[in-house]
């Protein structure tokens, strides 16, 4: 069974690659997954299609060029923390952010089943006003 690590690394890859499937590929039926309260899609959502449709989508439709740039991944077991920037253009605003943001992954039984968001919601806010 691949360690808690790679299955986290590969999803980065797979964002890296613009892979939606290779981004859902690892999350589990009962996975949930929290985006931190103030940011655009805020709320804990269960399962990959929920997170599709909730995160993935919605940011794709929010903003233009919306990324996630991985600066450290850290391995600890079962939890997997990750450390980077996000940024993007807001579609109606035309303004754009940069974003700290940490990322707490928990995988268990080779899948992912839970994952939370901190990141400065602020800068995220500005671009959409």
């Amino acid at each position: 069974m691949k360690r808690a690590f790679d299955i986290v690394k590969a999803h980065y890859d797979a964002n890296d690659r613009r892979d939606i499937n290779g981004m859902l590929a690892d999350i589990a039926s009962d996975c949930r997954w929290t985006e931190m309260d103030g940011f655009p899609c805020a709320g804990t959502y269960v399962g990959p299609q929920e997170v599709c449709k909730n995160v993935f989508q919605a940011l794709g439709e929010t903003f233009d060029g919306y990324t996630f740039k991985l600066e450290r991944l850290l391995d600890a077991g079962d939890d997997v923390i990750a450390i980077g920037d996000y940024s993007g253009t807001h579609r109606q605003t035309g303004k754009s952010f940069k974003a700290r943001v940490i990322h707490a992954w928990r995988v268990a039984d080779g899948k992912i089943r839970r994952f939370e968001q901190f990141t400065d919601t602020l800068r995220v806010a500005e671009s959409m006003r």
